[in-house]
Protein backbone atom coordinates (compact mmCIF):
# COMPACT_ATOMS: atom_id res chain seq x y z
CA UNK A 1 0.00 0.00 0.00
CA UNK A 2 2.83 2.46 0.89
CA UNK A 3 4.44 2.00 -2.57
CA UNK A 4 1.10 2.19 -4.46
CA UNK A 5 0.69 5.30 -2.19
CA UNK A 6 4.02 6.49 -3.63
CA UNK A 7 3.85 5.93 -6.98
CA UNK A 8 0.25 7.89 -7.19
CA UNK A 9 2.23 10.79 -5.37
CA UNK A 10 5.31 10.84 -7.98
CA UNK A 11 2.75 10.18 -10.92
CA UNK A 12 0.51 13.17 -9.31
CA UNK A 13 3.82 15.18 -8.77
CA UNK A 14 5.15 14.61 -12.53
CA UNK A 15 1.69 15.43 -13.84
CA UNK A 16 1.20 18.65 -11.99
CA UNK A 17 4.82 19.35 -11.97
CA UNK A 18 5.65 18.92 -15.96
CA UNK A 19 3.13 18.34 -17.98
CA UNK A 20 0.60 20.80 -16.45
CA UNK A 21 2.65 23.45 -16.06
CA UNK A 22 4.79 23.40 -19.34
CA UNK A 23 0.48 23.26 -20.79
CA UNK A 24 -0.25 26.14 -18.67
CA UNK A 25 3.28 27.90 -19.75
CA UNK A 26 2.71 27.47 -23.50
CA UNK A 27 -0.81 28.80 -23.06
CA UNK A 28 -0.17 31.77 -21.80
CA UNK A 29 2.83 32.42 -24.27
CA UNK A 30 0.74 31.64 -27.52
CA UNK A 31 -1.71 34.87 -25.96
CA UNK A 32 1.21 36.50 -25.60
CA UNK A 33 1.96 36.00 -28.70
CA UNK A 34 -1.52 36.38 -30.01
CA UNK A 35 -2.17 40.06 -28.15
CA UNK A 36 1.10 41.26 -29.53
CA UNK A 37 0.26 41.07 -32.94
CA UNK A 38 -1.25 43.60 -35.16
CA UNK A 39 -4.68 43.59 -35.62
CA UNK A 40 -4.61 43.28 -39.49
CA UNK A 41 -2.81 39.96 -38.86
CA UNK A 42 -6.52 38.18 -38.99
CA UNK A 43 -5.03 34.56 -40.57
CA UNK A 44 -2.54 34.83 -38.11
CA UNK A 45 -4.39 35.91 -34.50
CA UNK A 46 -7.11 33.17 -35.76
CA UNK A 47 -4.63 30.24 -35.97
CA UNK A 48 -2.58 31.18 -32.53
CA UNK A 49 -6.61 31.36 -31.53
CA UNK A 50 -6.97 28.09 -32.22
CA UNK A 51 -3.42 27.04 -31.13
CA UNK A 52 -4.57 28.52 -27.64
CA UNK A 53 -8.09 26.21 -27.68
CA UNK A 54 -6.14 23.28 -28.54
CA UNK A 55 -3.63 24.15 -25.73
CA UNK A 56 -6.34 24.74 -23.29
CA UNK A 57 -7.92 21.57 -24.29
CA UNK A 58 -4.85 19.18 -23.94
CA UNK A 59 -4.27 20.91 -20.52
CA UNK A 60 -8.21 20.33 -19.27
CA UNK A 61 -7.65 16.57 -20.19
CA UNK A 62 -4.54 16.43 -18.00
CA UNK A 63 -6.12 18.04 -15.16
CA UNK A 64 -9.11 15.63 -15.20
CA UNK A 65 -6.35 13.00 -15.65
CA UNK A 66 -4.28 13.94 -12.79
CA UNK A 67 -7.54 14.31 -10.71
CA UNK A 68 -8.41 10.87 -10.83
CA UNK A 69 -5.02 9.54 -9.54
CA UNK A 70 -5.44 10.20 -5.65
CA UNK A 71 -3.93 8.86 -2.57
CA UNK A 72 -4.89 6.31 -0.58
CA UNK A 73 -5.11 7.89 2.26
CA UNK A 74 -7.79 10.72 0.96
CA UNK A 75 -10.05 7.34 -0.05
CA UNK A 76 -9.76 5.86 3.03
CA UNK A 77 -9.47 8.42 5.79
CA UNK A 78 -10.67 11.53 4.53
CA UNK A 79 -10.23 14.80 3.83
CA UNK A 80 -8.72 15.17 7.87
CA UNK A 81 -6.45 12.10 7.40
CA UNK A 82 -4.91 13.18 3.90
CA UNK A 83 -4.41 17.22 5.63
CA UNK A 84 -2.42 15.87 7.94
CA UNK A 85 -0.48 13.39 5.75
CA UNK A 86 0.08 16.79 3.69
CA UNK A 87 1.15 18.47 7.00
CA UNK A 88 3.74 16.32 7.94
CA UNK A 89 5.70 15.96 4.24
CA UNK A 90 5.51 19.76 3.90
CA UNK A 91 8.95 21.76 3.44
CA UNK A 92 7.68 24.20 5.68
CA UNK A 93 6.15 23.18 9.05
CA UNK A 94 2.28 23.48 9.49
CA UNK A 95 -0.67 24.36 11.74
CA UNK A 96 -3.40 22.30 10.99
CA UNK A 97 -6.84 23.08 12.07
CA UNK A 98 -9.49 21.08 10.61
CA UNK A 99 -13.12 21.34 11.99
CA UNK A 100 -14.85 19.03 9.85
CA UNK A 101 -14.70 15.54 11.13
CA UNK A 102 -17.82 14.29 8.54
CA UNK A 103 -17.10 13.00 5.38
CA UNK A 104 -17.24 15.21 2.54
CA UNK A 105 -18.62 14.90 -0.92
CA UNK A 106 -16.14 12.85 -2.83
CA UNK A 107 -14.99 16.08 -5.19
CA UNK A 108 -15.36 18.60 -2.12
CA UNK A 109 -12.31 16.17 -0.20
CA UNK A 110 -10.26 16.45 -3.45
CA UNK A 111 -10.40 19.95 -4.30
CA UNK A 112 -9.55 20.99 -1.07
CA UNK A 113 -7.13 18.20 -0.73
CA UNK A 114 -5.39 19.36 -4.25
CA UNK A 115 -5.81 23.26 -3.29
CA UNK A 116 -4.35 22.86 0.25
CA UNK A 117 -1.16 20.61 -1.85
CA UNK A 118 -0.52 23.24 -4.59
CA UNK A 119 -0.33 25.75 -2.15
CA UNK A 120 1.88 24.19 0.34
CA UNK A 121 3.76 23.37 -2.88
CA UNK A 122 3.63 27.29 -3.87
CA UNK A 123 5.03 27.86 -0.58
CA UNK A 124 7.91 25.96 -0.31
CA UNK A 125 8.93 26.94 -3.46
CA UNK A 126 8.96 30.66 -3.47
CA UNK A 127 7.58 32.53 -0.12
CA UNK A 128 10.60 31.60 2.11
CA UNK A 129 8.27 31.31 4.63
CA UNK A 130 8.72 29.61 8.06
CA UNK A 131 5.55 28.92 8.52
CA UNK A 132 2.23 28.16 6.87
CA UNK A 133 -1.57 27.80 8.92
CA UNK A 134 -4.38 25.94 7.11
CA UNK A 135 -7.81 26.07 8.29
CA UNK A 136 -10.29 23.92 7.27
CA UNK A 137 -14.15 24.45 8.30
CA UNK A 138 -17.35 24.96 6.90
CA UNK A 139 -19.72 28.38 6.86
CA UNK A 140 -23.06 28.44 6.19
CA UNK A 141 -24.40 31.10 2.78
CA UNK A 142 -27.41 31.86 1.15
CA UNK A 143 -28.99 28.41 3.54
CA UNK A 144 -26.16 25.86 2.41
CA UNK A 145 -23.19 24.66 3.95
CA UNK A 146 -19.68 25.72 2.10
CA UNK A 147 -16.35 24.33 2.46
CA UNK A 148 -13.54 26.97 3.13
CA UNK A 149 -9.68 26.45 3.09
CA UNK A 150 -7.58 28.93 4.12
CA UNK A 151 -4.08 28.94 3.35
CA UNK A 152 -1.66 31.36 5.04
CA UNK A 153 2.13 32.03 5.33
CA UNK A 154 4.50 34.18 7.10
CA UNK A 155 6.39 34.46 3.94
CA UNK A 156 7.88 37.41 1.38
CA UNK A 157 4.24 37.80 -0.48
CA UNK A 158 4.49 38.28 -4.28
CA UNK A 159 1.94 35.92 -5.18
CA UNK A 160 0.73 36.99 -9.02
CA UNK A 161 -3.11 35.95 -9.71
CA UNK A 162 -1.76 35.19 -13.23
CA UNK A 163 1.07 32.78 -11.99
CA UNK A 164 0.29 29.23 -12.73
CA UNK A 165 0.13 28.02 -9.45
CA UNK A 166 -2.34 30.32 -8.56
CA UNK A 167 -4.27 30.34 -11.84
CA UNK A 168 -4.34 25.93 -10.99
CA UNK A 169 -6.05 26.41 -7.66
CA UNK A 170 -8.41 28.74 -8.72
CA UNK A 171 -9.11 26.81 -12.02
CA UNK A 172 -9.81 23.49 -9.76
CA UNK A 173 -12.29 25.45 -6.99
CA UNK A 174 -14.10 27.29 -10.01
CA UNK A 175 -14.86 23.32 -11.69
CA UNK A 176 -16.77 22.67 -8.66
CA UNK A 177 -18.67 26.06 -8.44
CA UNK A 178 -16.39 27.21 -5.80
CA UNK A 179 -14.31 30.57 -5.51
Amino acid sequence: MAAADHARRRIECDLHDGAQQRLVSLALRLRAAQAALPPESGELVAELDSLVSEATSALDQLRELARGIHPVVLVEGGLHAALEALALRSAVPVELNVAVEERLPEQAEIAAYYAVSEALTNVAKHAAASLVQVQVDTVEAEGADLLRVEVRDDGCGGAVAQGTGLLGLKDRVEALGGS
